[in-house]
């Protein structure tokens, strides 16, 4: 059997390995991007743009107020904010002052924050004072000792930030009543207070190499609580370049690298669009910032201001896009990448998809502790191809038993990759980390896998989400890749409920697009399309399914709602 099969389906000219030994660290890539398209736009969030230039002079302005702490060495940043300009500057700033970013999700509860607080050990955070009152809930019972605040209009400019920021506070309400415990030992500072004495020191060099660690990433926490996977340097810088190498083919000669424009729609805090935004960076391109899209009428409207050439989304989104009139009447014609990530691609919505904007649906495949990487079907691709596709450069991938033993082209195995985009493991907790790898140096991913001929690997399912239906294997995604397809339904979720002959039934909740369609319909579809012991025997419509800010959809919660 060929060791590497999916290597003779790399699109031309896309490399078989990357070398992020090209950088000292992501320190130097990022830098690099700062200088060389330092006039070039690098945002526009609520129609304010911030250049390459400025994003590296108020980087290093952040850096050096950073410095100015006298944090430990190896301290940890959180940074608590959504996607606004301050994100970007935040995190170069940790990074270029030597320090780890600890990326938190700004919906966070008060639960959620203060175990990731306490469990990263950070002592500074950066966050939006729009979730203030969640930081004033735990800030006691954490290390943190320097909080910087910001206000939603700080780097929008002059005098219509200021607008910005009144309107949220004052008209929205957007920022709740808060208080943050202060004392000697404890201090806030206003971002912009923050850059003004950051602007009058000097930022030392990072000496951070690639080995260093550059992000504790949590995991999504939809299976309990978050770890941190522990992201170096040069796992980022790899992921980049990973990245860059597969994705720029699809701009085909006719979008130049430094002109193409990204949606940047899903949150920066999470590792899919963090990768993205420095893919960006990279490249040279510029971003649409989208702090709230599930507003979808305003996210439209930012669609329509400008030509768009990459839109990554997950399939929920790519979902209430198509749902809306004013979306399917744009002009799509500059799209050259539609790529579909963080959960399973749905065939209902990827032949829409196609048939309103004349993009393909590419679907991926990674993991926070792949740094989003792993396997990508090729941005050349005419039709979608219900796979997760190849391996990118210098990843390899293997479908293994419980023993860790490789299995057969064409049987189903636990998915397990190695690369240089793979995390070093979790943050103090070597026994999950242990577990995590075989004894060939792979990463267990969880995910049940088959590897076709080609190198195309296709996702059955995780597998703690498989369903055991009168001793058969039944796999969500399969139920839900089909009844996706029924007439009427907009989206679904398929979980397990006890049964006393069985051992578990199936049950499918139901997001309907046409309010005409009734539970018979349904089971009448699945009768036609699934084999006995896969069909449903409940059915339960819901006007919404409970998801994560990302937009996957929480089985957990389906699982355990009465």
């Amino acid at each position: 059997m060929d060791a590497a099969p999916w290597l003779k389906n790399y699109p031309a000219n896309v490399p078989h390995e990357v070398h992020p030994e090209q950088y000292r660290s992501l320190v130097h890539l990022l830098e690099e991007a700062f200088s060389q398209h330092a006039e070039r736009p690098f945002s526009v969030c609520m129609d304010r743009w911030m250049s390459y230039g400025e994003l590296g002079r108020l980087s290093e302005q952040l850096g050096a107020w950073l410095q100015g702490l006298g944090l430990e060495p190896d301290a940890r940043v959180a940074i608590m904010l959504p996607n606004v300009p301050q994100f970007a500057v935040s995190m170069a700033a940790v990074l270029r002052a030597g320090f780890i970013c600890v990326n938190v999700n700004p919906l966070y509860t008060a639960r959620e924050l203060e175990h990731q607080l306490r469990d990263s050990g950070a002592t500074a955070i950066i966050i939006l004072e729009n979730f203030a009152h969640t930081l004033g809930e735990v800030l006691e019972r954490t290390a943190i000792r320097h909080v910087c605040l910001t206000a939603m209009g700080d780097l929008l400019g002059g005098m219509y930030g200021s607008w910005i920021t009144f309107a949220v506070r004052h008209l929205a309400k957007m920022v709740p009543a808060y208080t943050l415990p202060l004392g000697s030992d404890r201090q806030v500072t206003p971002l912009r207070k923050a850059l003004e004495a950051g602007a009058a020191r000097r930022l030392a060099p990072s000496a951070a190499t690639l080995d260093s660690v550059a992000f504790l990433q949590y995991t999504g926490g939809t299976t309990g609580l978050s770890k941190g996977a522990v992201l170096t340097h040069r796992n980022i810088v790899a992921a980049t370049l990973q990245a860059h190498a597969w994705f720029t083919p699809a701009l085909d000669g006719k979008v130049k690298a430094d002109e193409t424009h990204i949606i940047a729609a899903l949150p920066l805090y999470h590792i899919f669009a963090l990768t993205v935004c420095l893919f960006a960076m990279r490249l040279g391109a510029s971003q649409s910032l989208i702090p709230n899209p599930r507003d979808i009428p305003k996210f439209v409207k930012v669609l329509q201001k400008r030509p768009f050439h990459i839109l990554p989304a997950v399939n929920t989104l790519f979902n209430a896009l198509l749902n809306n009139a004013e979306f399917r009447a744009l002009d799509f014609s500059q799209l050259r990448v539609s790529q579909a990530g963080g959960m399973a691609a749905s065939e209902g919505t990827a032949r829409q998809w196609q048939q309103v904007t004349g993009s393909v649906m590419i679907e991926g495949w990674g993991m926070s502790e792949t740094c989003a990487i792993g396997t990508n079907n090729p941005v050349t691709a005419r039709s979608f191809s219900g796979t997760i596709g190849l391996p990118l450069p210098g990843i390899s991938i293997a479908i293994k038993d419980d023993e860790g033993r490789d299995l057969p082209i064409g049987e189903a195995g636990e998915l397990c990759i190695k690369g240089p985009n793979v995390m070093r493991g979790y943050y103090n907790q070597s026994a999950e980390t242990a577990k995590a790898f075989t004894d060939d140096g792979y990463m267990r991913t969880g995910d049940i896998g088959v590897m076709d001929a080609e190198g195309y690997t296709r996702i059955i399912d995780r597998k703690k989400d498989m369903m055991v239906v009168s001793g058969f294997n039944v796999y969500p995604n399969e139920l839900e890749n089909v009844i996706s397809l029924c007439p009427g339904v907009l989206e679904c979720a398929a979980v397990g409920v006890a049964d006393d002959k069985q051992g578990e039934a199936i049950k499918v909740y139901v997001v309907r697009s046409d309010p005409s369609l009734t539970e018979e319909q349904v089971l009448r579809y699945c009768q036609e399309q699934l084999t006995g012991y896969k069909r449903p025997r409940f059915i339960e419509f819901r006007d919404e399914l409970p998801k994560t800010n990302v937009g996957k959809i929480l089985r957990r919660e389906l699982r355990t709602t009465p």
